[in-house]
């Protein structure tokens, strides 16, 4: 792990944020805070070994946020000048007089601790960008020419995201964060077609995106890379006996399903319908609100006793892990769910201040920002289900079942405004037969209302089972805001799952 990048340290933000925090302190901001940040992107696109493109951007520059008579305000820009720093923030300043207008409550932030001049860096152990782009390429290039080598696939790609994060945050109260992060995304996908039938399919890698470096691709298995050559070795033969597989014939079935896709509906059943945000209805345009009430916080059977949910942005390599949010707060990790029962949601410094039973009154650091130009809303930490301290292995549970499902790798997905009705189809899916696997299945996905699934987990696996998933695409807000999420889970057990056959309700 290595210290915060130099060249972003030589940057006027300090300068910056002391000429713009003062000038909204003159004035008469209650609350200002100063934001700077630096976003560097890089994607590889390979396919059937040749390159297809590469990406480089960069996202720089700074934002002021006010609260003024009670009213947010918020302006950014992008000329590093302390001339433009005033301007911002007597922008923001006058945005919220603006505000003040239509606002019949006004803004109070809960209180933080002041943190004076700290830094925090990710976990990894080389810098993704500061490799060479030719040895990214023929690293990429060579996993698509060893699938390629098998007779079953016709078309590999693979394709690699990169993200060096920086940020600065200032405040009035004195907190001071200097922050880096790193994250990737490494997918390889198989394509064939079986002459005989005309199917047409892909196998995609399960390997998560995380918050490490160029390590996960090359370094070793202590350094946390993904085991490439077991991955690479097994898609062509999984992706010719999918080609095969029989279409699943609907009904209900006892589903295991591993983390590589129970990530997913975590993300959309447990992430999003806890946001407080959602469940007071503030998100109420953009992807709905959540049937999770807070009327319903310690009542809500949200599923079964062996269902233990955390938020989380300090776990070690998770995409929205942080040391500090973007409002100064320290990351935390506490209960949503426990013993099946709703008992936390995800919150900001206001809504910590609206809720003083939640979090003892405090935010839990979920204020984030995808770029200087966007203002921090409330955003997912990595919210995960927790293993059984002496649970079963995968095995194990699959010894469990004796008509039922295998699940594994996330495809497609589909859920109500309110976080309650969903389905999900996955990367790969096996029959269970008395205890053991039967064959790939084709045409799978799982039906469902939130609360019925996750009462339906009769048990979760041991922490041998646990793997962090995740996403670099989580989508909210009006302005739209990507952010990146991390989801844990163990191997799970679902008892009597209703399973659709795609093919049949597309009305093939």
């Amino acid at each position: 792990m290595s210290g915060v990048d130099p060249s972003f340290l030589a940057l006027p933000y300090r300068r910056l944020a002391d000429v713009a925090l003062a000038r909204a302190a003159e004035l008469g901001a209650e609350h200002a805070d100063f934001r700077f940040e630096r976003v560097r992107y890089q994607d590889l696109n390979v396919r059937d070994g040749g390159l297809l493109g590469t990406r480089d951007t960069a996202d720089v520059g700074f934002a002021v946020r006010v609260v003024h008579a009670g009213a947010w305000g918020f302006a950014s820009g992008v000329v590093l000048t302390d001339e433009e720093a005033r301007d911002v923030a007597e922008r923001a300043v006058e945005v919220a007089r603006v505000a003040a207008t239509m606002t019949r409550e006004p803004v109070v932030l809960a209180p933080e601790p002041t943190y004076d001049d700290v830094t925090w860096v990710s976990a990894y152990a080389q810098d993704p960008l500061a490799v060479p782009v030719d040895e990214k390429v023929d690293v990429l290039v060579g996993f698509t020419e060893r699938l390629r080598a098998h007779d079953a696939v016709q078309h590999a790609t693979a394709t690699l995201q990169q993200v060096l994060e920086n940020k600065f945050y200032a405040d009035l109260s004195g907190t001071r964060t200097t922050q880096q992060r790193v994250r990737v995304q490494p997918v390889v996908t198989a394509m064939g077609a079986d002459a005989a039938t005309g199917t047409f399919d892909s196998m995609r890698s399960i390997a998560p995106p995380v918050g490490r470096g160029w390590e996960y691709l090359t370094g070793t298995a202590a350094q946390g890379a993904w085991d490439w050559d077991a991955e690479l070795a097994e898609l062509p033969d999984l992706l010719a006996e999918k080609l095969r597989a029989p279409s699943v014939e609907a009904g209900d079935y006892d589903l295991v399903i591993h983390p590589s896709n129970l990530w997913l509906t975590i993300h959309e059943s447990i992430g999003h319908a806890t946001e407080l945000d959602r469940a007071l209805g503030y998100e109420a345009n953009y992807a709905g609100t959540s049937f999770a009430t807070y009327d319903q916080l310690g009542t809500l059977q949200y599923g079964s006793e062996v269902m233990n949910v955390t938020g989380d942005r300090t776990e070690e390599h998770g995409l929205a892990t942080v040391g500090y949010d973007d409002e100064g707060v320290a990351t935390q990790r506490w209960d949503i769910v426990r013993d099946g029962r709703l008992v936390g949601y995800q919150l900001d410094r206001v809504m910590g201040h609206q809720k003083p039973d939640l979090n003892g009154g405090r935010s839990n650091g979920c204020a984030y920002a995808d770029s200087p130009g966007h203002i921090p809303i409330q955003r997912m930490a990595n919210v995960s289900l927790q293993p059984a301290p002496d649970g079963p292995s995968t095995d194990e549970l699959i010894g469990r079942v004796e008509r039922g499902i295998y699940v594994v790798g996330d495809g497609s997905w589909s859920i109500d405004m309110q976080r309650k009705n969903f389905q999900f189809t996955g990367q790969r899916f096996y029959a269970i037969t008395d205890g053991r696997l039967d064959g790939q299945l084709r045409d799978v996905a799982y039906q469902a209302t939130t609360t019925d699934f996750w009462g339906s987990m009769e048990a979760v696996g041991g922490p041998e089972t646990y793997v962090l998933g995740g996403a670099f695409n989580c989508g909210k807000a009006q302005p739209g805001q990507t952010a990146s999420v991390s989801h844990g889970c163990p191997t799970a057990l679902f008892r009597g799952v209703r399973i659709l056959n795609t093919t049949q309700e597309a009305g093939k």
